[in-house]
């Protein structure tokens, strides 16, 4: 009988040992599930974060280089207003744009086909009559009569 409880009691110590190397197991295999998806979610939420930095820093580019080009146009056009605040260039794009003509000038138009003015543009007596008339504008503003002594 000693023998046989012997046995009896080897083989619950066998089953005791199996239940507890099987809960042992089962509990490893479930933390490496659990840390195998903690895993997967750390490396998804890098990548997600990885995109958006990409994608921000682009914008971030874009941001700075429409900014320059505001600067840019800043620039010019400060300088447009500079240019426009004198009375000669007001009076110059009245004159050459606008066709516009001072009170005691009269204001002739010849209309030419296009094909004449393009000849005309390619002589280079052209260039000389442009800076004899330029050059005569600015010597008659220079000489014109002090309106203000009538």
């Amino acid at each position: 009988m000693t023998s046989a409880n012997y046995m009896n009691l080897k083989s619950r110590v066998q089953k005791q040992q199996k239940k507890k190397i099987r809960k042992i197991r089962f509990y490893h295999s479930f933390l490496t599930i659990v840390l195998l998806l903690c895993v997967i979610q750390i490396s998804y939420s890098a990548l997600l974060n990885l995109a958006k930095i990409v994608v921000y820093q682009t914008k971030i580019i874009q941001a700075q280089q429409l900014k320059s080009q505001a600067e840019d146009r800043n620039k010019h056009l400060k300088n447009e207003i500079q240019n426009f605040s004198s009375m000669y260039k007001v009076e110059s794009i009245a004159r050459n744009n606008l066709k516009m003509a001072a009170k005691d000038e009269v204001l002739i138009i010849i209309n030419q086909p296009q094909q004449e003015i393009k000849e005309v543009q390619n002589f280079p007596q052209n260039k000389f009559v442009k800076f004899l008339e330029t050059f005569a504008s600015k010597f008659n503003r220079d000489v014109a009569p002090d309106k203000t002594s009538d």
